[in-house]
């Protein structure tokens, strides 16, 4: 009664199953021993379908990460021996050949501490812009400082300016839709880096987190400063950060317009070659320069090379400032290396105030090494430290995007501008003890007394330090 009060598909189901239970009755089989039997063959079959299924969802997961935070690239293993220093003039031509494009010379660097020095110059560059403007960046949220980049390129675009802006896809997830819209309507031309799609899984994990600004071809920007409201004002709060930027012009201008182009001819099939990009450009100052720019495509760990190279060419002094530091083992060793050579380093970190906790605790696992070959780190103290600069034996420079981790390393596109320059660098070193002023000396007794909870943690962490 209760099986045909729930619908003609049983009932025609039961006639179906009657001839079979007729020839199993023949055999001495009851009926409830069938449909025992059948019950159990479904319910197996059932439980294969799943654990088939688990199997390929598991299998599609792992290649998925796999693809996504590991680089089939192979890397150095080991530290360099280099017998010669940053001043010699071969340590520029292997910057040339071993990474390219060549050191050129004629330029003039200018360095901006803190958005109350970094925005003003961006934004007059854009707005005296006649011809071009090309502009990539990882960062870019909504607010005060976003409007006003907004705006500037739009009153551009609609004085005939061509305009071009890439923004990286994760990073401009905080912008506003009405942002965009306004730029486009002024006739900037926008795009987004990897946006997530069925059909760039692969490419999901690989974001530009390159900062550039080019002007006319003639005068660019790169540093370490993104466009969002953290970035204004002077350091003088927690709520905003500690950066640097600089300023570059002269013709490894066309170096950092090119590293912009790699990108933009990925996303649009458009080849912006005329003098409105690439004009003549006359020397302007006297600085060497190089623009290096790294892909996980293109060579990623040549971007870690560049820094290996230079730690293992120091003859007298590092100085290092990385808001993400987390060095390889091989790093370590490099640096523990100079070191003991006699070189004096001196590294600056992020302290109370920090953006990424678990970055911060993958930094701490790495110490122990750096801290026992006599390598002085500093916490900043004041407010987020995101700056990114290098400087070697005073002389030679490394600005940008990269961080000291294996992200910047292998998975993200990123830009340095290196400058052989001496009076800009002690300028830089200047800079550099202004901010150790402001942050908290770590003892290696502080290191190794620190609580068990703690020191635990930042193991975790270190084990992580390859996808972070």
């Amino acid at each position: 009664m209760r099986r045909r009060q729930q619908g003609g598909r049983d009932v025609l189901h039961d006639r179906m199953l009657a001839p079979v239970v007729r020839l199993h009755a023949l055999r001495g089989e009851r009926p409830d021993d069938l449909v025992c039997r059948r019950a159990c063959r479904s319910a197996l079959l059932m439980k294969k379908k799943k654990a088939i299924g688990l199997a390929i969802a598991i299998t599609a997961v792992s290649t998925f990460f796999a693809i996504n935070l590991l680089s089939g690239a192979k890397t150095l293993e080991h530290t360099l021996r280099v017998d010669y220093g940053v001043r010699d003039p071969q340590f520029a031509r292997a910057l040339g050949s071993l990474l390219g494009p060549g050191v050129q010379s004629g330029n003039e660097v200018v360095g901006y501490q803190n958005g109350v020095e970094i925005f003003p110059p961006m934004l007059a560059a854009i707005r005296g812009a006649q011809q071009s403007i090309t502009f990539e960046t990882y960062i870019y949220w909504s607010g005060d400082i976003g409007r006003e980049f907004a705006d500037a390129l739009s009153d551009r675009a609609r004085a005939g300016v061509r305009v071009h802006v890439l923004l990286d896809w994760a990073g401009s997830g905080k912008m506003d839709d009405t942002l965009l819209a306004a730029m486009s309507d002024a006739g900037v031309e926008i795009e987004k880096y990897h946006p997530i799609a069925w059909y760039s899984l692969d490419r999901i994990n690989n974001r530009t987190h390159r900062k550039i600004l080019v002007v006319d071809g003639k005068v660019a920007f790169t540093g370490g400063v993104g466009i969002a409201d953290q970035w204004t004002g002077d350091a003088d709060s927690p709520e905003h950060w500690r950066d640097a930027h600089f300023r570059v012009a002269g013709p490894v201008a066309a170096q950092m317009q090119t590293a912009f182009m790699e990108n933009w001819l990925e996303l649009r099939p458009e080849v912006l070659h005329d003098q409105r990009y690439f004009p003549a450009i006359e020397p302007v100052g006297n600085a060497q320069a190089q623009v290096y720019s790294s892909s996980p495509d293109g060579g990623s760990a040549n971007m870690r090379l560049l820094y290996l190279l230079a730690i293992s060419a120091a003859k007298d002094t590092i100085h290092l400032a990385n808001s993400y530091f987390v060095p390889d083992d091989v790093s370590v060793e490099a640096l523990a290396s100079a070191a003991k050579r006699g070189v004096r380093i001196e590294i600056l970190v992020p302290g109370p105030v920090m953006d990424v906790k678990i970055v911060q605790k993958a930094s701490r696992s790495r110490w122990g090494g750096l801290l026992e070959a006599g390598i002085a780190i500093y916490e900043y103290q004041p407010t987020m430290m995101h700056t990114k600069v290098m400087i070697v034996d005073s002389f030679f420079v490394s600005v940008g995007s990269t961080n000291f981790d294996d992200r910047s390393f292998r998975l993200n596109d990123e830009t340095n501008l290196n400058l052989m320059d001496g009076e800009f660098a002690r300028r830089q070193v200047d800079v550099f003890q202004e901010d150790v002023r402001a942050s908290h000396l770590v003892t290696l007794a502080d290191w190794q007394n620190r609580p068990r909870r703690e020191k635990f943690n930042e193991w975790l962490a270190g084990l992580l330090r390859r996808q972070l």
